[in-house]
């Protein structure tokens, strides 16, 4: 009997954050409609998020979290608060639903390169001998550890 009463509150708990999610995406669709004269169709080509998905919010038919990117991007399109339609599924406002995995530190040679590629002061005929060395150092075969070895004694 606990166990049921668990998965009862869990369950009252995602009914209510879809209820909530709905009611949020479906109050900035009218107001779409009545401020803007926006179609559903229009709605989904300014927002870049699917009729399909939008319904599927709309009527809380959905299994996992509605992805944060396509939420972020409905709320733009529609010049809304990002912020309202994440404490509307319960997500917590500074780190959302998910965070970037920070990338690793990149080598200085690399960045140094990267720099001549963009700088306007470069020729395009040096710029192509960075691309095509680049290109072959990435995909040349692996040498083999004993060659790599002898490298750095002689080094």
């Amino acid at each position: 009997m606990a166990g049921w009463s668990y998965r009862h509150r869990v369950t009252e708990t995602a009914n209510a954050r879809k209820i909530a999610f709905a009611t949020f995406v479906r109050r900035a669709l009218d107001e779409a409609r009545a401020t803007r004269a926006w179609s559903g169709t229009e709605v989904s080509r300014r927002t870049g998020v699917s009729r399909q998905t939008i319904n599927r919010w709309v009527r809380g038919d959905w299994a996992s979290d509605p992805e944060a990117e396509r939420v972020v991007a409905f709320c733009e399109g529609l010049g809304l608060s990002p912020a309202t339609a994440f404490a509307a599924l319960g997500w917590e406002r500074t780190t959302g639903p998910r965070s970037a995995p920070i990338p690793p530190p990149m080598d200085p040679d690399v960045e140094a390169l990267l720099r001549r590629l963009v700088d306007p002061d470069v020729s395009d005929a040096e710029k192509f001998h960075i691309r095509e060395t680049i290109r072959y150092l990435a995909y040349r075969p692996t040498l083999p550890v004993d060659v790599r070895k002898r490298g750095k004694q002689a080094g």
